[in-house]
């Protein structure tokens, strides 16, 4: 190899030295052999993955929680009772009841026609004797209004005991005692109170229907006697789509124990899969979240479908709106607990990552907890060893916070959205403490050699 022309002494050695090392490195990858692939087609494998687990996760998150509802009315009772039994107070469901009671009693007792048979015995002469004609044709037409007068009598009564406490706890009981039955119907085990015939879901009168009668009876309405003991229902839901919404049911049944677990662990693996796990934290939260809201624009869709299946003759408008909102309240709240969970899981994860809103809100907020602390300190509160073991545990102290809300969440009977919210506002009020409490220790000053005189 021949020397570069114009180089000094110096500069020509580096120059051989350089050669020497980059012929040393081509000697070095020789031995070696070929390079292995590079790992970015594993890395986007392993992308695809995650992002395909974290989507199915997402989209089986509404259904999910449908299946649990589901299974909550079927197998929990008190879960049941605690969604009926505000039915039996609400003031469209008691109209509804008590028209169909009132219809019941008068199927069986012809009012109209019993008065027109005693004015006839009246105004029918006996032995040569009869009423003027101006009088029986006054008691003529007295037997509308005395008609019409028995009429609302009886609706009244009808009335006072569907609005008694006692109805409401008779309404509780039956409901208690007819849950099983309900669970036969549901899953087309068999009948009860609770019956699924001809696309309709009904509940029997005929317990109530009995006490009305013997309530009437009491009050001197002896005409009650002859009502039969009948089973009159009381329509819940009527639609086509029953025996398909029946078969779902079931499966939903099936499922409601294992599809939270298989979409908690799809989420898990997803985010584990990721190359980066905090952003697939934000991303699987957010479309949970999505799921939620997609599921209540559903609920509100199917609310309509509904109310146009159920015609008015069987069921009043308002009381068919009245009966869906109840039966799917807790639905809903469930919906609105995991959606605020997602967005405050959502919130957590972006603002501990690296962008530049989320790392200067930790300085903003660091910031100010240290001026609140320094302010402290020199009005004389100091947190003296406290602050420095904070300070020297701020981590395991962190994570234990998170723990403790975590297990507060978890073992909740009912959390709501406004626990989830509380629960995260105690989180934080624990952290920002954490990092008021924690005082960083001082650092030493330089150190000064003795002056030797």
């Amino acid at each position: 190899m021949q020397d570069e022309p114009g180089l000094t002494e110096n500069e020509r050695a580096e120059l051989e030295r350089l050669r020497a090392e980059i012929a040393a490195l081509r000697a070095q990858e020789q031995a070696a052999g070929p390079r292995p692939p590079r790992p970015g087609g594993r890395q986007r494998w392993r992308t695809i993955v995650a992002s395909l687990l974290i989507v199915l996760g997402c989209v089986l998150a509404p259904l999910a929680g449908v299946a649990v509802w589901a299974r909550n009315q079927v197998t929990n009772t008190d879960r049941y009772v605690a969604t009926i039994t505000p039915l039996a107070s609400d003031p469209a469901i008691q109209e509804a009841i008590t028209d169909q009671i009132t219809a019941q009693v008068f199927t069986y007792i012809d009012v109209q026609a019993l008065t027109t048979q005693v004015v006839d015995a009246l105004s029918a002469p006996v032995e040569g004797r009869g009423l003027p004609p101006q009088a029986a044709a006054a008691l003529q037409g007295l037997a509308g209004p005395v008609a019409n007068g028995v009429q609302g009598f009886v609706r009244t009564q009808v009335e006072r005991i569907v609005q008694s406490q006692a109805f409401e706890d008779a309404w509780i009981q039956a409901n208690r005692v007819a849950h099983d039955e309900l669970v036969k119907a549901l899953t087309g085990e068999g009948g009860g109170s609770v019956t699924i015939e001809n696309d309709t879901v009904s509940i029997n009168l005929a317990p109530f229907i009995q006490t009305i009668k013997q309530r009437l009876v009491d009050s001197g309405f002896g005409l009650a006697e002859r009502i039969p003991e009948v089973n009159a229902s009381f329509v819940l839901f009527q639609s086509a789509d029953i025996t398909r919404a029946r078969s779902a049911f079931n499966l939903l049944n099936t499922l409601g124990n294992w599809l939270p677990v298989v979409v908690l662990v799809l989420l898990a693996i997803g985010i584990y899969l990721a190359k980066d796990h905090r952003r697939a934290l934000v991303g699987a939260a957010l479309g949970v979240a999505g799921g939620m809201v997609l599921l209540g624009l559903s609920l509100a869709v199917f609310r309509s479908i509904y109310l146009d299946a159920v015609p008015a003759a069987v069921l009043p408008h308002d009381a068919a709106g009245v009966l869906y909102d109840t039966i799917v309240r807790f639905l809903r709240v469930g919906l609105r607990s995991v959606l605020v969970l997602a967005l405050v899981v959502a919130a957590a994860g972006f603002l501990t990552g690296q962008s530049i809103t989320a790392v200067r809100t930790r300085q903003s907020l660091a910031g100010g907890l240290g001026w609140l602390r320094g302010s402290a300190e020199h009005a004389g509160l100091g947190t003296g060893p406290v602050g420095s073991w904070v300070y020297a545990n701020k981590k395991a102290l962190r994570i234990g916070a998170v723990v403790l809300a975590s297990l507060a969440l978890v073992f909740w009977s009912q959390p709501t959205g406004k626990v989830v919210l509380f629960l995260a506002g105690l989180l934080l009020v624990a952290l920002a403490l954490i990092e008021l409490l924690g005082r960083p220790p001082e650092h030493p000053g330089p150190v000064v050699d003795p002056v030797v005189e």
